[in-house]
């Protein structure tokens, strides 16, 4: 049996699905990498909002497809950029997904960290800022998870320079309880947070961040860097205080990444780990046993599919993170919170789901295949 998909130029293209997923199963804990899956958002379909209304989450399948990661020994980095975080997602949606997350990870012994940003408002002075990032930090503590401190589009509309990221984030850094996450988010997942750490040269700006680091390194757990250039990634991690972990939010270079050398490898914080989560996590147990060749085969197929996921305009990964999701059986509707469903092509989709079922994504391919012809069918292509 065969599918029509469309390609380049409106042609469509006979497509044999797999008959089988990629066999994976539940092991032991990871041993020699820390990794997480931001995680997204499942959208309440039968809510009566519009693409500005405060976001109607699905809960119970929200918090179902976080269950289905930590079954897979992956921690949980909540209220993220995946989870459409200031892209339909507000700070009430973001603070109640928060307690929520936190409080199931107790019950089921799962890893989660949460993302404290200044999403709750959207401009004013620097002590503005801090107090909003105090606030949401206060809230992620008490919840019991760690925090990943978050770029904040409200700093950098207001900081005047490197100094003011360095009064912002020495004080945050000061305060915290425990040790935190820095997350350096790149301006191609939000171009808000362009000229981030005081400037728009990524080496002058690479130089603030260690800084931050080096003057309080026993309060930062790792740091993620999400600026899809491996070499830079690569140079900040052999700069890093001893003890201070980095996490790879590089979703075009991760395996290697990971995989690391012999100065050094990345932990992982990723969005595209969260539809290859069993993948991911069936990879890293081989690479727990020292088998860096065999991890490097799983994973090192699965980059093309990110690749398509996170092309430019890159923000827009998250309507395939969903759109697979779908497909996968995770959720039962293809909605999104804000309408974003709307943000890819046809043809986008239509290659998304060929390289995820060339790849066994799917845990049963038939009903992928049947709900990608439901899709098809919506769009006018007829089987």
């Amino acid at each position: 049996m065969t599918i029509q998909l469309p390609g380049t130029g409106g042609v469509l293209r006979a497509y044999e699905p797999r008959s089988e997923p990629l066999a994976v199963t539940a092991g032991t804990p990871f041993t020699s990498r820390t990794v997480f899956s931001a995680a997204h958002v499942v959208a309440d379909p039968f809510a009566d909002t519009s693409p500005d209304s405060p976001a109607a989450v699905d809960w119970d399948a929200t918090l179902a497809f976080r269950r289905h990661l930590w079954s897979h020994g992956l921690g949980v980095a909540e209220a993220m950029d995946t989870a459409q975080r200031g892209m339909g997602l507000d700070w009430a949606g973001a603070a109640e997904l928060i307690r929520r997350s936190a409080a199931e990870a107790k019950t089921v012994g799962g890893r989660i960290a949460c993302g404290v940003g200044t999403d709750q408002i959207t401009g004013g002075t620097l002590a503005d800022v801090q107090a909003a990032y105090e606030e949401q930090l206060a809230l992620v503590e008490e919840s019991g998870a760690q925090a990943i401190l978050m770029a904040s589009r409200a700093l950098a509309a207001v900081a005047k320079g490197p100094e003011d990221y360095l009064e912002v984030y020495g004080h945050l850094l000061r305060q915290a309880s425990e040790p935190v996450v820095l997350h350096w988010l790149g301006p191609m997942f939000d171009p808000a947070l362009e000229g981030y750490w005081g400037s728009s040269d990524l080496d002058a700006a690479t130089d603030t961040f260690l800084d931050v680091i080096a003057a309080h390194p026993d309060k930062v757990d790792g740091i993620k860097v999400s600026v899809l250039e491996a070499q830079r990634e690569i140079d900040i991690r052999r700069r890093l205080p001893q003890g201070v972990r980095c996490y790879t939010g590089d979703d075009f270079n991760y395996p290697e990444l990971i995989a690391g050398d012999d100065q050094g490898f990345s932990h992982a914080l990723l969005g595209i780990f969260d539809p290859l989560g069993p993948l991911a996590a069936e990879a890293v147990r081989v690479l727990d046993t020292g088998n860096t060749a065999g991890f490097r085969e799983l994973l090192d197929p699965t980059v093309e599919l990110s690749r398509h996921l996170f092309q430019t305009p890159t923000r827009f990964y998250k309507t395939g993170v969903v759109f697979l999701a779908w497909l996968a059986g995770h959720q039962s509707h293809y909605t999104m919170v804000g309408g974003l469903q709307s943000a890819r092509s046809l043809p986008h989709f239509a290659r998304a789901y060929q390289l995820a079922d060339g790849l066994g994504l799917f845990p049963d391919p038939k009903l992928a295949e049947e709900r990608m012809k439901n899709l098809l069918a919506l769009y006018g292509v007829t089987q």
